[in-house]
């Protein structure tokens, strides 16, 4: 079996604010080695249960965050940016089943670092009328390559909106939601364990399954409504409100490419701290 990490850092243990994740701060150090961890305990349990070969898809910020030096030496790490799908880079190459490591809550919700894509410009993005967060949004691009989505880690906001986009996957809740910048936290030891049994767990599910190819309708609104306008000069993109744009897509890869050019567009026309 072959399976896909797609690793998002926010999701990670212990990672509550800002300084944790963004590259650059002696906090972001340490948390690179607690986010290194975490896929090394998803990877033992895979790896355990009968993983063959395991790609880790590096997918947070500048995609450059994971410790080569100390991940598991069985697994492959892709990172860097530009990537043609993103968070979701590999789903297309014939894998059994896919993890969502150190996922997030989507913009417009409780949950510790939420936000779908752009950190603070993003007030909301819909699915065919659903908000969506990035599991939902990489949930739906997985189920159009006929892979299931095994596993979910975050805190535990993430995991109630898993059960509802992958209600067959492991949840692992590493820590609790007080506020946007602030969770009760395990220690590393205690998700190490949980991450680590729960993927073992999982892989009793992985298996190619039917694809699951459609249209689909993505919707963003954003804080300003100079954004709504710079971005619905892109092709196919149209300003329905006035801090709100929509397109449509023959199906979801191209539905997640538009939507990239999208928050690039919208990330590339903020000024300053006026946004």
């Amino acid at each position: 079996m072959r399976i896909m990490i797609s690793a998002d850092m926010e999701g990670a243990t212990g990672v509550t604010w800002t300084d944790d994740v963004v590259p650059g701060s002696p906090q972001w150090d340490r948390f690179r080695r607690l986010f290194t961890g975490d896929v090394n305990a998803v990877l033992a349990g895979l790896f355990d249960a009968g993983a063959a070969d395991v790609l880790v898809n590096e997918a947070h910020s500048s995609q450059r965050n994971l410790l080569l030096e100390d991940l598991d030496p069985r697994a492959r790490m892709l990172t860097g940016r530009h990537k043609p799908l993103s968070m979701m880079q590999g789903i297309d190459s014939g894998v059994d089943g896919v993890v969502f490591l150190g996922y997030h809550a989507g913009a417009g919700f409780d949950g510790v670092l939420s936000h779908t894509y752009l950190e603070n410009q993003i007030t909301g993005v819909w699915l065919d009328d659903v908000p969506a967060s990035e599991g939902r949004l990489n949930a739906a691009m997985a189920a159009e390559y006929g892979v299931p989505v095994l596993l979910v880690s975050g805190d535990d906001e993430t995991c109630e909106d898993a059960r509802d986009y992958a209600p067959e996957a492991e949840l692992v809740q590493v820590k609790e939601c007080v506020s946007r910048y602030a969770a009760i936290c395990l220690p590393p030891a205690r998700t190490a364990e949980l991450l680590t049994g729960a993927a073992a767990d999982a892989m009793a599910r992985a298996g190619r399954e039917e694809r699951q190819v459609r249209p689909h309708r993505i919707e963003v609104e954003f804080d300003a409504s100079h954004l709504a306008q710079a971005t619905a000069v892109i092709p196919t993109v149209e300003q329905i409100g006035t801090r709100r744009v929509g397109f449509d897509a023959p199906d979801m890869t191209e539905a997640m490419k538009a939507f990239k050019v999208v928050t690039a567009i919208a990330a590339g026309a903020v000024q300053g701290i006026y946004g």
